[in-house]
């Protein structure tokens, strides 16, 4: 399914799990697609993060930023991430509060091999798209904020929002990634 969409024009893979994506790295190595992390990412697995992703999308604390660094740096990578935040103040979710983002932001800065692209949320569900509206106009007006201070190796240029059920709305909120896996492929077994 993954080959199918890659030839219909899809040029972004998504993964959660560093396992999963292990096998499917190796078997569609030979295409030109674009690798992002959009699961939890654990410290110890940062690693194998470096190694296959272009993009983390899920980077919420200067703990995981210091350790993508210090494994990019042994690879001689520079790895473009995303700052996870918990725009929804959802306890179930992981990503940093907003109002500790631009402390992070800062902090992660100086960093040598990981440069910060943006930012990153997962909204509270519901079943009326409509009721995420203020969740992504939030995110995009602290991207907003951040970005006007213009902090060295800080682009913000990327807004990871939206999936299947809302993905119309974050587009139309400033969403320049959306992630939209089960639209393409179905519920996940």
């Amino acid at each position: 399914m993954i080959k199918m969409a890659i030839e219909a024009g899809v040029n972004i893979l998504g993964e959660n799990y560093i396992q999963e994506t292990r096998d499917k790295f190796d078997l569609l190595s030979a295409y030109d697609v674009s690798w992002h992390f959009i699961g939890h990412l654990q410290s110890n697995k940062a690693k194998y993060a470096v190694k296959m992703f272009d993009l983390i999308h899920t980077v919420d604390s200067l703990k995981l930023a210091i350790e993508l660094d210090k494994q990019a740096k042994k690879i001689e990578k520079k790895q473009d991430i995303l700052i996870q935040v918990n725009i929804g103040k959802e306890y179930t979710k992981s990503g940093i509060q907003e109002n500790e983002t631009l402390n992070l932001v800062k902090a992660i800065s100086p960093l040598e091999n990981v440069k910060i692209k943006g930012l990153m949320t997962m909204p509270p569900f519901f079943d009326q798209p409509e009721k995420v509206r203020p969740f992504f106009k939030a995110l995009r007006e602290l991207r907003d904020t951040i970005r006007d201070i213009s902090i060295p190796n800080i682009s913000m240029d990327e807004l990871s929002m939206g999936m299947s059920g809302d993905y119309e709305i974050a587009i139309e909120e400033g969403a320049t990634l959306v992630r939209v896996g089960t639209a393409i492929f179905g519920e996940r077994n």
